[in-house]
């Protein structure tokens, strides 16, 4: 996983999914904003973070109980580091789609959980409206952060987000959309409604996953 920029504000809507847990660990941490956040509202969880920036991994440190620098698809293969990674809680905060193999590591993370275990993650929306608008004139621009991300490497829009959740064998308890009001999404919005016409696909339910930048999920460990 490529180094992305660091953020000093953790993500709210991904920290409210959180549950209360005694072990979590935190793919990407960066800098440990996140960490310092539930540490604050749960004082004495066991809170490893795996980061690949030694900078950043250095500076999560004061907020975490441990951290792993290292890429997480081969720490988390590595026979060496499984009682590190044994947890009741793993959280991605805009990390699968940096991955490789998203869908390996979450079948990993299943293995690694704890029973009734649970898995947070906050992932980028590809079917955005404004990504639609962009693909549409070809502007397909990789930038410095935000949906066209240079280091993304995945793209998941709601249905694969939930079907690759379920194919881990994961139950989703919930998927939360972040939604950005902004003065140009009304009028693209109705085009994409237009274009699911053409298709024959539903244009309420085209209009509704354009909207999210983002989305929050919290599933359980299954069967």
């Amino acid at each position: 996983m490529e180094k992305t920029a660091a953020h000093a504000n953790h993500n709210s809507d991904l920290l409210a999914s959180m549950p209360k847990v005694s072990s979590i660990v935190e793919v990407g941490c960066s800098t440990g904003a996140l960490a310092k956040a539930y540490q604050s509202q749960t004082p004495g969880a066991h809170y490893v973070g795996i980061e690949v920036d030694k900078s950043y991994g250095k500076e999560a440190r004061q907020w975490c109980s441990s951290v792993l620098i290292g890429d997480v698809e081969e720490l988390l293969f590595s026979p060496a580091r499984q009682e590190d990674l044994r947890a009741q809680l793993y959280v991605f905060g805009d990390s699968l789609e940096h991955l490789r193999d998203p869908w390996s590591v979450l079948a990993r993370v299943h293995q690694l959980l704890e029973p009734k275990g649970m898995i947070c993650a906050c992932i980028p929306n590809a079917q955005h409206w404004s990504l639609q608008a962009r693909l549409s004139i070809g502007d397909w621009t990789y930038e410095d952060s935000g949906l066209l991300d240079r280091t993304h490497l995945r793209w998941f829009t709601r249905s694969t987000i939930e079907r690759m959740f379920t194919d881990a064998k994961f139950v989703i308890q919930s998927v939360q959309p972040r939604i950005f009001p902004h003065p140009a999404a009304e009028k693209i919005t109705k085009q994409i409604m237009a274009m699911a016409k053409v298709l024959g696909t539903d244009p309420v339910v085209a209009a509704r996953d354009a909207q999210p930048l983002q989305y929050v999920i919290r599933a359980q460990k299954g069967q």
